[in-house]
């Protein structure tokens, strides 16, 4: 039996927004949900939403998390809490009241993070969040409940448009011309003519070319440009590319940003601890609860303690910086907690991590490179001070969306049967050819004809095809 009721979670939740306003974090409104484990269950497999639109995966995921949970072979986070306004956290029944009170501390670093960081305000409207998920929800039921539509045509678009998700523009703060913006810049590259008989220049006669081309200029976004370019998917499918679409858009901040969002909650939560009147016994056990929250995971990367360890660093380096040094690191004098709300505004995972994990700081939390070498992982490079930049750099190749291949559409047009023609964006690591093969599939499915794919596999141009003969590969000249 839990150890509090709801007046001592009221009590210490004044408590800690007291300190929340002292420390200077600036957070929308919070609101709490208690709920027991198999409520919180539900939440997991939704991603947290109160209301989200059904579909199979979702059950798959609730099941199977549900099964481990309970032969005891894992565990329930602390913690989940959805970025919205008023932002909304759960609390588990199960949880100690030390637990809880870590919990709601946790949880309002996450607040101030999503409010305040770049990539969230840029990509997301807070207020809405839970609004638009409500109402998407809403339209997917009443499309599987339409005789004329059904769940089984429903799931085949929602299975495809999940796979290509997380193909999609990256950076929500970069504004991206709209086609007929994109058109209008072109037709100014064209002067006009005193000469109305007079040649078009070599480039003039491309801009003229790519006029007509479709895309103008290579696309991210697959979901909404198949939504867009396909003339035979009927609204309810374009509807369908429309919600997927903009449900991984709000959740691609949250990928975007884990080791510092994570670490942020973490820093803040440790010192608003300290920073409470608790119990000896409920003080004991927060110190157990955070040592564990933030140790490191062996063959693997905790987000938690790199993010902790880094924002730590970043007040003590700063703190201690001496004047010179300061001016001509990074602009203006600041102190070590002014850098710090700094960057927690204008900084996401690959940048905070380029800037600020120094060799000391990759040396001490002894971050190392390992491959498959048959059976076993063997160790192959170590951050010393030979290898310590090589060992970053694949670091922030696997942080964030930096381990998704960058893929575009380049030609909707191609050839005699209106092919759709993509580039990968390679970067020395092929594509997993059996993913690849899945991939086209569900970009077939959309699209209704053939899909090309141009890629580097093992140092070969190599073209990658599905249609409805199935999939193929080839050497390109």
């Amino acid at each position: 039996m839990a150890n509090w009721d709801i007046k001592d979670l009221e009590y210490w939740d004044t408590a800690i927004r007291e300190h929340v306003d002292d420390f200077g974090l600036d957070c929308y409104d919070q609101e709490f949900e208690v709920c027991d484990h198999g409520q919180m269950l539900g939440y997991m497999a939704y991603h947290g939403m109160p209301a989200h639109y059904p579909h199979w995966s979702f059950g798959k995921s609730y099941e199977k998390t549900k099964t481990l949970y309970d032969h005891g072979a894992t565990g329930l986070p602390y913690e989940m809490v959805i970025n919205s306004d008023p932002c909304l956290g759960y609390l588990m029944t199960d949880n100690s009241l030390c637990l809880q009170i870590l919990t709601i501390a946790h949880v309002y670093g996450h607040n101030d993070f999503f409010k305040n960081n770049f990539t969230f305000t840029s990509a997301t409207n807070a207020s809405e969040t839970l609004s638009k998920f409500k109402t998407a929800a809403d339209r997917v039921r009443a499309y599987t409940e339409d005789p004329s539509i059904g769940v089984d045509k429903v799931e085949r678009i929602l299975d495809s448009a999940h796979a290509l998700s997380m193909n999609c523009s990256r950076n929500a703060g970069i504004r991206k011309l709209k086609p007929e913006e994109q058109r209008q810049r072109a037709i100014e590259m064209l002067q006009p003519k005193e000469d109305p008989f007079e040649d078009l220049s070599p480039k003039e006669e491309q801009v003229e070319l790519d006029l007509r081309k479709v895309p103008l200029e290579p696309e991210e976004d697959v979901l909404l440009f198949i939504r867009d370019h396909n003339p035979h998917l009927m609204a309810w499918q374009q509807d369908l590319l429309t919600i997927v679409h903009e449900e991984s858009m709000y959740f691609l901040p949250q990928i975007e940003t884990k080791i510092m969002n994570e670490g942020w909650a973490s820093y803040w939560h440790h010192k608003i601890m300290n920073s409470l009147d608790l119990p000896q016994d409920i003080y004991m056990e927060f110190m157990v609860r955070h040592n564990q929250v933030i140790c490191p995971h062996p063959g693997g990367i905790n987000p938690y303690h790199v993010g902790f360890r880094v924002w730590h660093d970043i007040e003590h380096r700063f703190d201690q910086m001496k004047d010179e040094d300061r001016d001509q690191h990074d602009g203006p004098r600041m102190s070590g907690r002014d850098k710090m709300f700094e960057v927690r505004e204008s900084d996401r995972d690959v940048s905070f991590l380029r800037r600020f994990l120094t060799e000391d700081l990759m040396r001490d939390l002894d971050i190392f490179e390992f491959e498959p070498k048959g059976d076993n992982l063997v160790v192959t490079k170590v951050s010393d001070e030979d290898n310590w930049r090589e060992v970053k750099e694949t670091l922030l190749k696997s942080t964030g969306m930096s381990s998704n291949p960058v893929i575009k559409i380049y030609d909707a047009d191609y050839g005699r049967n209106r092919a759709l023609y993509l580039k990968h964006e390679a970067d020395g690591r092929d594509l997993h050819i059996g993913y690849a093969e899945k991939t086209l599939g569900h970009l077939h499915q959309l699209w209704g004809h053939r899909v090309l794919l141009e890629t580097v596999m093992k140092g070969k141009k190599t073209l990658l095809s599905y249609s409805e003969h199935g999939f193929d590969a080839k050497l390109m000249r």
